[in-house]
């Protein structure tokens, strides 16, 4: 089977990273998108594992260039998937997960429409998010109401995903993400039913 790509969005802090950082425990024919962003590196995160930070001046500048298979500015900064990591991945036959949100996946399932499969993670209740984004400590309570305000316009474009998954108890969560992943190697690409065709 040739690479597959799966976008997972949803609200930040609603376990996102978490999830997938598990998931990459367990598979390990996987690769994860590491975005580029112009926001400022928070206490713990690291330079290529977390984001790729760059400059406003330089990531207009890879817009330019084509150099983003999506881009999107969230919260006053800019975030992108770049090209050419994608589909070397893809090239290897292995299964690519992004983690964007709502503006990007919309571009991706336009690009990549065959391969694609599509998960919207979110909490239970906005009261859920809002406590998480408080526990988290990272964000000033003036960025967790932008943050909660964004939140309701992206669970307004949940039917455009294939799969809605609630973060209620994480256990449960990772479990039924890991049979969605199971469940995206299945999908075939345009060439390997070209491919089929032909020989059958």
């Amino acid at each position: 089977m040739g690479g597959k790509l799966v976008v997972l969005s949803g609200p930040s802090g609603c376990g996102k990273s978490s999830l997938i950082n598990e998931i990459l425990k367990r598979e390990k024919n996987i690769y994860f998108s590491i975005s580029t962003t112009t926001r400022e590196i928070r206490e713990g995160e690291q330079e290529g594992v977390n984001y790729h930070y760059i400059s406003k001046e330089q990531f207009e500048g890879e817009i330019d260039e084509g150099a983003f298979l999506e881009w999107a500015e969230v919260h006053g900064n800019y975030y992108g998937t770049s090209l050419k990591p994608i589909y070397k991945a893809i090239e290897e036959n292995k299964l690519v997960i992004l983690d964007i949100d709502v503006q990007g996946h919309a571009i991706v399932k336009t690009k990549f429409p065959r391969i694609l499969t599509s998960v919207f993670l979110t909490t239970p209740t906005e009261e859920e998010l809002k406590r998480r984004l408080e526990h988290r400590g990272t964000d000033s309570a003036q960025t967790i109401a932008t943050r909660l305000h964004n939140a309701k316009k992206e669970m307004a474009r949940i039917n455009e995903y294939e799969y809605l998954l609630i973060n209620d108890d994480f256990d449960t969560a990772l479990e039924m993400l890991h049979a969605i992943i199971k469940t995206a190697w299945l999908k075939p690409s345009d060439e390997e039913i070209t491919t089929f065709t032909a020989q059958w």
